[in-house]
């Protein structure tokens, strides 16, 4: 009897757990992150505020393990293919972020943990280590892949290149201050390799 109440009580935490989750990205879309509340993602998950604060301190917490946990389950690619050409492998993977950026549904939830992230330095660090980081490493792995076979400037430092490619991608997205297109990435694409292949 011991055994199935607890089963059934983790099933009950896990299909609760499951609906905050829910509720905080759908709730983010819809009223952005300021107007975002813990008593709004409770109301629309149904259950008690008590029960987000028990695995939860903020609303930032809670939107950054909703906006993960695809990334977490291993749903999104976790590395860059090696073709052999760095310039092309490159344009994939940021295309693929293009089409990723342009979708509403996972721009109101970035864009928030973003601002979260300004203002928080819990936030930030959580922000860094879950989502900035590992999607860099996928970027200084291809670069160092580039580097060893000698397509890139042997003393290229790989941390910066990548900041020299994602750095205007983000910074043109967050700030709206042009389109994110196919075409932008070939030029910056093309802009950054031609660069680390002469030494830059």
């Amino acid at each position: 009897m011991t055994q199935k109440t607890a089963s059934g009580s983790t099933r009950r935490s896990e299909g609760s757990r499951r609906a905050i989750l829910e509720a905080a990205l759908s709730l983010v879309g819809e009223v952005g992150y300021e107007r975002l509340t813990i008593e709004g993602i409770a109301a629309r998950a149904k259950v008690g505020k008590q029960t987000i604060y028990r695995w939860w301190p903020s609303k930032a917490a809670v939107l950054l393990d909703a906006f993960t946990a695809k990334a977490d389950a291993g749903e999104f690619e976790s590395s860059l293919p090696d073709t052999g050409d760095l310039a092309a492998d490159l344009k994939r993977g940021l295309q693929a972020t293009v089409d990723e950026f342009n979708d509403p549904h996972f721009q109101a939830p970035y864009r928030a943990l973003a601002v979260a992230a300004a203002s928080d330095a819990v936030a930030a660090e959580q922000f860094i280590s879950r989502l900035l980081e590992p999607g860099n490493k996928v970027y200084v792995d291809r670069l160092r892949s580039a580097q060893e076979a000698g397509d890139i400037a042997a003393g290229a430092d790989l941390r910066v290149a990548v900041d020299l490619l994602l750095g205007p991608f983000t910074h043109r997205w967050l700030m709206r201050t042009g389109e994110l297109s196919y075409e932008f990435v070939d030029t910056l694409v093309h802009m950054v390799v031609n660069g680390l292949r002469h030494g830059a």
